[in-house]
This record gives structure tokens, sequence and C-alpha cells, in this order.
């Protein structure tokens, strides 16, 4: 590249270009720029009367050397292109110029709460549809003979319930163990410790069997759920499932909402005597009573209204898992990080829900039943 020279008005430099612009052309032109800013220069031209060859690189290489003169506040001229040369930095003329940012006014307090309750009814609106078309494929279409993916039901109930026996039995099996320890310990100071066995009966029928499921089915299923949904929809196979005319609630969800449906209950069923078994533990370790003795008031406590609400709401935090997990799923937007995302929210989504449900139901029946 020629060397810089200064014309003969003030503050301003010419800077020829050679017949090519390599990478190393460019990074040359760039510290030639930059040299003549450094030494106050206001406005340069480029010759490129030389300039015989300009391909994509080197326009991009030109782009930038301008956009660099022209922040330093310094005017840039193009002077003595010829032929394909003239005609690239024709085309380039709208790039030269840095793109300014669109300065868009902060939301205010109003705006941000508006776009924020739009956003949730859009979301809403997308997860009654979805809730819809489950229902449909699940409970309706099979009896209308359009059919029913027994194989990937049987799978999926194998994931969600089978898989889910040990983890779900060992953890209220313990949370039984400390339930009646808690409650020996303040039973002793009146000499009641047979109603241990009462309490911890109630508590798991009404509602810890069901709370202790619904979480741990969240954790494990409903983020699998989301998980496998997401990747899909990331990797497009959603949408060539679409593509091929299947429906997406009829291939996936289907399978997926009564394999849970089907589970979390029976699941809560098995949390209930694990639960109920862990308490006699701690009657055979350190209570003293009799088999008959402990049983018999565990009978008495079993009341039939304490296990339905048990059922209800097991049933309930099925749905809610399921839902929460094909939801997030479907909606995912970006790639592995918004599959990473999507999961973390159906899991805190199921676990929030559950809870509120969980109050719901036990109001309702506190006060009403």
């Amino acid at each position: 590249m020629a060397s810089a020279q200064e014309s003969t008005q003030p503050r301003r430099t010419v800077i020829a270009l050679p017949g090519e612009l390599p990478d190393s052309g460019g990074a040359r032109l760039l510290e030639e720029i930059s040299a003549a800013i450094s030494s106050g220069a206001r406005a340069i031209e480029l010759d490129l009367s030389g300039l015989k060859r300009l391909d994509s690189r080197g326009g991009a290489w030109l782009i930038r050397a301008v956009r660099t003169a022209r922040a330093a506040g310094a005017r840039v001229d193009l002077s003595g292109a010829r032929g394909e040369a003239a005609e690239l930095i024709e085309l380039l003329a709208g790039s030269f110029e840095a793109p300014r940012a669109s300065a868009r006014p902060a939301a205010g307090l109003m705006e941000a709460v508006g776009q924020k309750a739009f956003g949730a009814w859009r979301e809403f609106g997308d997860a009654w549809r979805l809730t819809v078309d489950a229902a449909y494929w699940s409970f309706i279409a099979p009896f209308e003979g359009r059919g029913l993916r027994w194989k990937a039901l049987l799978t999926e109930l194998d994931d969600a319930g089978v898989r889910a026996i040990g983890i779900v039995s060992l953890l209220n099996f313990l949370l039984g163990l400390v339930i009646a320890m808690l409650s020996a310990a303040q039973a002793s100071t009146f000499g009641v410790q047979i109603y241990v066995a009462s309490l911890v009966v109630m508590g798991f029928a009404r509602e810890l069997a069901a709370i202790m499921t619904g979480i741990v089915v969240s954790a494990r299923t409903g983020s699998a759920i989301a998980a496998e949904l997401a990747t899909m929809k990331v990797y497009e196979e959603i949408d060539a499932l679409k593509g091929m005319g299947l429906s997406v609630a009829k291939f996936l969800i289907a399978p997926k909402v009564i394999a849970v449906l089907i589970a979390v209950p029976i699941l809560t069923a098995i949390g209930f005597v694990m639960g109920v078994a862990g308490g006699f533990v701690l009657n055979a370790i350190s209570l003293g009573f009799t088999f008959d003795r402990w049983w018999e008031q565990t009978l008495q406590a079993a009341a039939v209204r304490d296990l339905l609400q048990g059922g209800v709401k097991a049933v309930c935090f099925a749905v809610i898992i399921v839902m929460v997990g094909c939801h997030n799923g479907l909606r995912v937007t970006g790639g592995v990080r918004g599959v990473g995302m999507a999961t973390t929210r159906a899991v805190v989504m199921d676990v929030f829900l559950i809870v509120v449900a969980d109050l719901f139901f036990t109001t309702v029946f506190y006060y009403f039943l």
C-alpha cells in the first residue's frame, strides 16, 4: 500500500489504496487512518484509482476503515474508483455509515404491567387450548375410533410410574419416620404416644402422601416431559409432525396425560402406605406398643373422608404436572439454553401450582365438607 501523503490543504490526509485489499492491506489501512487521526487530520481522502480488484472481504475492510474514521469525527471521501471496484463500492455505499440504534423510551410502570398482563393472558390462552386438545385426544377420541398409541402409553407408564416407585416409597417412608418422631416428642409430655399412629395416618391420608408424591413426580417426570418436548421443538420435530398432518396432542400429549393420571394416584397410595410404615418402624424401635394395638389405632384413624381428600389432591396434582410440563416444553424458544430454561420453569410452576391447589382443596374440605 502506498504511504499516506499530506495534501496541500491543512489537516487533510490522502491515502492511496493498492491494486487489491487483502487482510494485511486492510489492517495497514486501519493503521494509517488511526495515525492520520492522531496527527490531527479531520478530512481523509481514500484514493481508489489504483484499486483494480475488490472482493467482499476487501469491501468489509473498507467499510470498517470508513466507519472507524467517521466514528473519530473525521470526514471521509472516496475518489477515483473505477470498473468493478466502483460498482461494488456503489453497492456498499449504505454500509459506510454505522447503524444507529433506535432509542426506545423506557417502559413506564403502567406499560410494564400491561405487557405482563397481556403476556400472561396469551400464555393462559395457549395453555387452555392445549388442555382442551389433550382432553379430547385422551378421553374422547379413543371412544370415537380415532385411536390411541397404546405402546407409547405403556412406555410412559413405565417411565412415570414403575420407575418412580422406589424414590416415592423411600421419601414417604423417611417422612413418616420424621413425622412420627416429631409427634412422639410432643405426645410423650402428655403420655399419649399411641396417638402418634393417628396423626401419621391422618397426615399422610389428607396431605403428606399426595403433596410429597406430587413434588417428587414433578421434579422427576414433569421435568422430563418438558425437556423432551422442548428438545423436539428446538430440533423442529414438532413442526415435522405438523407438516405430516399428525396431531401433536394425539401423538405426544395424550399418552403422557393418561400415564401420569394413572401413575400419580397409585404412587400416592403407595406413598401413604410407606408413610404409615415409617411411623410403625418408630413404634417398633422406641415406643413399644404391640403391633395389634398400633394397627387398631391406625384403622380407627383412617377415615374415608381423609382418604378421599388425598385422592382428589393426587388427581389434581397429576393434571398440573403433565399439563405444565407439556405447556412449557411446547412454548420453548432458543436453543439448548431454552430447553434448560423451559425445564426449570416447568418444575418451578409445578411446585407453585401444587401448593396453591393444595391450599384450595384443604380450604374446601375444612370449611365446606
